[in-house]
């Protein structure tokens, strides 16, 4: 079938200029596109004969042949300049119209990249979090090189655009219908080439070294929660902004007391005498010791409860509370004194367990009726 003329193929008068050129083949695409007609064969070949007829008309040289012969100027089984190189040159001509439709396309890309983000763990003690702190931490980071200020280039020289992509970072390789961007093989997605690298980093642009800062840790942190520091992280690429710095926050574990939230929770060992008895004992807080009236026969188990002396929330500054949990404790290395007074003093709690040891009673009773007796 004889091919239509291409300047009606794009709805174009021959006088188009370049602009009316790319407008009419932008809404032929958009309009042909395979992907919005999957199974049209009608729309796949009216979008094969646009792209064809763009391909000639938006090439200056190829135009004025087709101007001047017709499709004999550049149909290459006729000797002419070759629009139907396949498509290798539609894949240009789809980059070019559709970069422009959703930013940038494959040419003249800066390849400006941001740096990399860092993260640090920090340790810290159960008062550092409490009351807050300042650290002064050294991280290993990348640098630009201060002898060739980034570029990665001999000082006196310039690093030049890849020749295998143009500059672009990128590749096109054609399968099949579509044609598809790799990251180019000779640059690794730099768009540029060093003839003469920087003896300092090697041509890399950058050096490692250790940074020093110092780290505000805000009073309340708890266990996990991260601090971000703006612009300390690795530099970026070729005039890219820096990364940041993550600093993560990790507490010791602490010999008296364990966090929850904002509270506190500690053991408090008391001694048979004291729990059966009543008596006032000191326990330790973050702000000091704090005296506590122990009321008598307290059991094991028993939480007291000291409200505000926890730790200050990091955003509300609330503080938590303090719970002291009740220890019993049992006498060891006991004199043969002390054994003879708690074998009478246990004859006696057993001749009337009733009064003296009401919750052994009741479970020795609970295991009788168990077991049916």
């Amino acid at each position: 079938m004889a091919k239509r003329d291409y300047y009606e193929v794009l709805g174009l008068n021959r006088d188009a200029g370049d602009d009316d050129i790319k407008k009419a083949y932008r809404k032929l695409a958009m309009k042909h596109h395979p992907d919005r007609n999957p199974d049209s064969k009608d729309a796949e070949e009216k979008f094969k004969e646009a792209k064809e007829a763009y391909e000639v008309l938006s090439d200056p040289d190829k135009k004025a042949a087709y101007d001047r012969y017709g499709h004999a100027g550049v149909d290459p089984s006729m000797g002419g300049g070759g629009a139907g190189q396949g498509f290798d040159g539609f894949g240009d001509a789809f980059s070019d119209i559709f970069g422009d439709i959703f930013g940038g396309g494959g040419r003249g890309r800066s390849n400006v990249y941001r740096g990399a983000d860092l993260r640090y763990n920090l340790e810290i003690s159960l008062e550092e979090a409490a009351r807050g702190a300042e650290k002064t931490i050294r991280i290993p980071t990348l640098d630009n090189c201060d002898t060739c200020h980034g570029s990665g280039a001999k000082p006196g020289t310039q690093p030049k655009p890849c020749t295998t992509c143009g500059g672009a970072g990128q590749v096109r390789i054609q399968q099949g219908f579509f044609s598809i961007q790799q990251t180019c093989p000779k640059c690794h997605g730099s768009g540029r080439i060093i003839p003469e690298p920087c003896s300092a980093c090697g041509g890399a642009g950058r050096v490692k070294r250790q940074k020093t800062l110092e780290v505000k840790i805000p009073a309340g942190i708890d266990d996990g929660m991260r601090l971000r520091h703006g612009g300390h992280g690795e530099p970026g690429i070729n005039g890219g902004p820096a990364g940041d710095l993550y600093v993560e926050i990790h507490i010791k574990s602490h010999p008296v007391f364990q966090r929850d939230g904002d509270d506190l929770h500690c053991e408090m060992p008391v001694s048979f005498a004291t729990a059966a008895l009543g008596g006032e004992i000191e326990i330790p807080t973050l702000d000091g010791m704090a005296r506590i009236k122990v009321p008598n026969e307290t059991q094991s188990g028993k939480v007291f409860r000291l409200r505000g002396k926890g730790i200050r929330n990091v955003r509300s500054h609330a503080p938590g509370d303090l719970l002291c949990h009740v220890v019993v404790e049992t006498p060891v290395k006991l004199t043969d004194r002390q054994k003879e007074l708690l074998r009478e003093f246990d004859e006696i709690s057993n001749s009337n367990a009733d009064r003296h040891n009401p919750k052994a009673k009741s479970w020795m009773d609970k295991v009788k009726d168990f077991f049916g007796g």
